[in-house]
Formats: structure tokens, sequence, C-alpha cells
């Protein structure tokens, strides 16, 4: 056989590998954009009987949900939004500098053992179930911040949002943020590791030859280098805080506010955990309802990570 034959033979089975490469992707495209319709039309189909149906039948359900304090869906899911985002907000401010810190730390600070072994405890910490930390936030966090909470009410009530007197069981917003930050730290810390490693040497070296100190170095080289991949962990680890569950629904005493007292009990509520805990004695009508507040923080969902892909790719431009 001629090297020219065996060449040609080699050249096509590259294409063939490439086409069926090719072929493969775009199945996973494709599939994950089924999937998203699907679950699109469900929650759709499912809440078609509240967006098109009886409206004093829905009403009434609504009342039953609320015990009277809401009378039409919207009424009822605006606090449920409000909280949902507050909570969110809250552990996502908490969480990313320090997230931040410890991947730093972690990538040009600690020795290599040190390293190593804080790398397998962050993603020891990412893959807990949140029904884990639900339990330690419900057994351990909450009788054990209340007088962490009372001081703070105390020394600092003429703000506002942390006017007390705290609550006792402090099963609180301000509680829950604690949890989820704890939650989501190890996912944004993990991301932004893996992306501080990959700032290429050269820059670090330029930026040490110029005169830098190693926090210069990190400020002018390291940072800007991550900016993008520092946004993008952020908004997966909001992604989780917005759509948790459990550690809410076992935690928060729940309200139907739009209140930023985040040391008093029974003023906020999110949409997950309301599902969670309306649903098992939900009828048709009710699951529809719950559906509909799930619709509504699909598409909160949707927008975050929209938004967050915007801003990504401004701050790569």
């Amino acid at each position: 056989m001629s090297l020219h034959s065996t060449a040609t033979e080699s050249r096509g089975a590259d294409r063939r590998g490439d086409a069926i490469f090719k072929g493969v992707a775009y199945g996973c495209g494709i599939l994950i954009l089924i999937v998203l319709a699907a679950v699109t039309l469900f929650l759709l189909f499912r809440a078609w009987p509240l967006i098109g149906g009886d409206g004093k039948a829905n009403a009434a359900t609504v009342e039953s949900f609320t015990g009277g304090l809401a009378h039409n869906f919207w009424q009822y899911v605006g606090p449920l939004v409000f909280g949902t985002v507050l909570v969110a907000a809250l552990a996502l401010g908490i969480a990313f500098f320090i997230a931040v810190g410890i991947a730093l730390f972690i990538s040009h600070y600690a020795p290599r053992r040190l390293a190593a072994v804080l790398n397998y405890i962050v993603d020891l910490l990412a893959a807990i179930p949140s029904v884990i930390y639900g339990l330690w936030g419900g057994l351990v966090l909450v009788p054990a911040i209340h007088p962490f909470w009372d001081w703070v009410a105390r020394y600092f009530g003429w703000i506002p949002i942390f006017s007390g007197p705290a609550a006792n069981p402090s099963r609180t917003v301000a509680t829950v943020a604690v949890v989820l930050a704890v939650m989501i730290l190890p996912i944004i810390t993990s991301m932004s590791r893996d992306i501080f490693v990959q700032t290429p040497r050269l820059q670090e070296e330029a930026a040490l030859a110029l005169g830098a100190t190693k926090w210069e170095m990190i400020k002018l080289a390291v940072l800007p280098f991550g900016r993008s991949g520092i946004v993008s962990a952020s908004m997966l680890g909001l992604g989780r805080a917005l759509g948790e569950t459990m550690a809410v629904l076992m935690i928060l005493s729940p309200g139907l506010r739009y209140s930023f007292k985040l040391l008093q009990a029974s003023q906020s509520q999110t949409i997950a955990a309301n599902i969670a805990a309306q649903y098992p004695e939900a009828n048709n009508l009710g699951v529809s309802t719950l559906i509909g507040t799930g619709l509504v923080l699909f598409l909160i969902t949707f927008l975050v990570n929209f938004l967050a892909r915007k801003i990504t790719r401004k701050i790569g431009a």
C-alpha cells in the first residue's frame, strides 16, 4: 500500500470523525433546547387553570393559601418574589468576597500541601446536599446565632434592616441568608480558583518584574483575567440560592410581607419553599397556583442567567 493511499484513508477517517463529533455536538445543543421548551410548556400547561380559569375559584384558592391576606395571584406571588430575591441577594453578598478571598489564598498564597487539602475540602463542601445544610442551620446555627443577632439589633437597630427585637429562635431571613451563603460559598470558590490558576504566568511575572508587590500583581493581572469567570461563578451561586428549597423550608419562619426587617420572624418567604410547604395539602387548582409561582421563579432564573451572559460578554470584550 502506497503512502499516498494511506494518507488519503487517514484524511477520510478524520473527516468521518469530525462529522460524527459535529453531529453529536449539534444533537446535544438541540437536546438542551428541547428540554428547556418541554419544561416551559409543562409549566404553562399545568398553570393554565390559573391563567385562563375561573377568577373567583382562583381567588378563593389564593385566600386559602394566605389566610385572606392576598386575594389574587399577583398579590400572592409578589411578596414571594420579593422574599426570594432578598434572601438570594443577601446570601450572594455574604459569600462573594469570602469566596474570592479563599480562591486567591488557595491559588496564590497557600503552600502546596495546604492548597491541596483546601481544594479537597472546597470540592467536598460543594457536593453536600442542601438538606444537610438545612439540618445544620435548623439544629445548630439557629440557637447559636441568636446572641449575635441580639447584639446587632441592640447596637445597630437604628438601621432599619437591623431593627429589633431579634427573634428567638432566629428563624429569620438573616439566618437563612447565612446558611445559603455557606451553601453557595464552595461553588463560587471552586470556579474562581480554577480561573485564577489559569492566569498566564507571563502576565504575573511581567507585573512582578515591573516592581509590583504580590497583591498589586493580583490586582493588575489575576483579577482582570478572572473577572468574567468570577461573574459566572457568582451567577451560578445566585441561581442555586434562588431555587433553594429544603434549607429555607427547614429554617425560615414564613411570612407574606414586603419587609427588609432581617432579624424578625414571619416577614418573608421564598417561592421554592412555599411550593414545598403548600403542595401536600393543595387541590388541583391549588397545584396549578403553585406551579404558576414556579413559572415566575423559572422566568426570574432565566432572566438572571441572561443578564449574567450579557455582563460576561461585556467584561470579556
